[in-house]
């Protein structure tokens, strides 16, 4: 019998119950150790008591040998039931050799957005083969103290962000902003990545872009490089040689007022922060204009289709669909935002404040981790270095563009 999965969220324990007799053990696979406690403490009480036939046991492995660990498994035929799911190729790749199932016939998988099933549909998008658990969002994060210090307002445009930045760095007392370019990365991901949805329309651009009906040479792909390039003078002495850590550190440390964040820093920060926090989104270029966020799809899970239990597994994956697993997970781990249509109240003032963004904005994900980075060059570790050169003032953001765009046109057919 077809089970209503989307249903379980709004059914009985009892109704839940019944609906699976037999005794099964479920293995989840996971990269996220550090919420082993998590799960064990909160997550699988939750789930069992609701169906008492299932237990789980949540196995992590280490974060960097998640990837190879789980391929070794899963040849030797011993992978866990249930597989936590990295977003897009990763995961693509598993389910294209048969490891992971289709679950597109799971009524739960209508709980989530189009843009939320994208990290783990095929290109088509005919198959689906991970639930979506969370995104992390991408903004700015700020020290009120300093701000109230300064009498500062939080800006909404590039010209009031700019503002801002001025008034702090006249100031002298705080580095207006903790970022570093030593380890590429951030500067991407926290640079770019962040602020250009604003300029290429999120989804519209991102989409038109892997459909080669734009190019990165185009004017709203290059002109966040050069918005990056005007950062440089506000991130303090010795930022080319600033790691990650230390852009972490110089901001909980109340050195530096404003921080290119991730939503992921939330728990982190909350525990090394002496000052209160508050959160503004991207800036948009003009006042009134629709504001778009990195609303970035970073966890699923999966079933593993060499699982003896199928019909258990499927409980559990709908289970993870429902409000209340949103709800556990959402409030548990502060910053990682559950990706379910249902909205779910988040106890945590910050994570509550950049979740708000979902209200007010247009979500999409960063632009280069769908499709356009399969090839050689790989256009996210391209972009990476170019946002470096962009911010340090090396190359031109016309040039980088151009750099970008032979890139990809190089091996990738709907740009050549």
């Amino acid at each position: 019998m077809k089970r209503k999965v989307l249903s379980l969220a709004l059914m009985s324990t009892a109704l839940v119950t019944s609906a699976y007799a037999q005794d099964a053990t479920l293995t989840i696979e996971s990269w996220r150790n550090d919420d082993l406690a998590l799960w064990q403490e909160k997550i699988i009480p939750a789930f069992e008591a609701a169906n008492p036939g299932i237990k789980v046991v949540f196995s992590p492995s280490a974060p960097a040998e998640y990837n190879a660990v789980l391929n070794s498994k899963l040849e030797a035929g011993s992978a866990g039931d249930l597989i936590t799911c990295r977003p897009f190729d990763a995961s693509l790749a598993l389910y294209e050799a048969g490891h992971l199932t289709n679950l597109s016939d799971l009524d739960a998988m209508d709980n989530f957005s189009d843009v939320a099933k994208s990290a783990w549909q095929t290109d088509d998008g005919s198959a689906s083969f991970c639930v979506p658990m969370a995104s992390v969002i991408h903004g700015f994060i700020y020290n009120k103290d300093a701000f109230n210090e300064l009498g500062l307002e939080v800006p909404t445009t590039e010209a009031e962000f700019f503002e801002v930045l001025d008034k702090i760095k006249e100031d002298g007392t705080y580095i207006p902003m903790a970022m570093g370019t030593n380890d590429q990365w951030e500067a991407a991901t926290m640079g770019y990545n962040n602020i250009g949805p604003n300029y290429w329309k999120g989804e519209e651009g991102r989409l038109a872009l892997i459909r080669g009906e734009q190019k990165l040479t185009d004017p709203q792909w290059v002109a966040p490089f050069a918005t990056l390039a005007k950062w440089a003078d506000y991130l303090g002495d010795g930022y080319e040689a600033q790691t990650y850590p230390d852009s972490q550190n110089l901001f909980t440390l109340g050195r530096a007022a404003i921080y290119p964040a991730g939503s992921w820093e939330i728990a982190g920060f909350n525990t090394q922060a002496d000052f209160e926090m508050g959160a503004f989104k991207p800036p948009v270029q003009n006042a009134g204009d629709t504001c778009y966020i990195s609303d970035h799809t970073d966890i699923g899970v999966g079933l593993n289709a060499a699982s003896e239990n199928q019909e258990a597994a499927r409980t559990f994956l709908a289970w993870v669909a429902s409000p209340e697993f949103a709800s556990i997970f959402g409030n548990a781990v502060p910053g990682f935002f559950p990706l379910s249509n249902t909205p779910v109240e988040l106890e945590d003032p910050l994570a509550k404040e950049i979740v708000g963004w979902r209200d007010e904005c247009e979500s999409t994900i960063r632009s280069t981790y769908q499709i356009l980075s399969r090839g050689t060059p790989n256009l996210e570790n391209e972009t990476w270095g170019a946002s470096v050169a962009a911010i340090k003032g090396t190359e031109s953001p016309e040039a980088l563009g151009k750099k970008l765009q032979d890139g990809l046109a190089s091996w990738y057919a709907p740009h050549q």
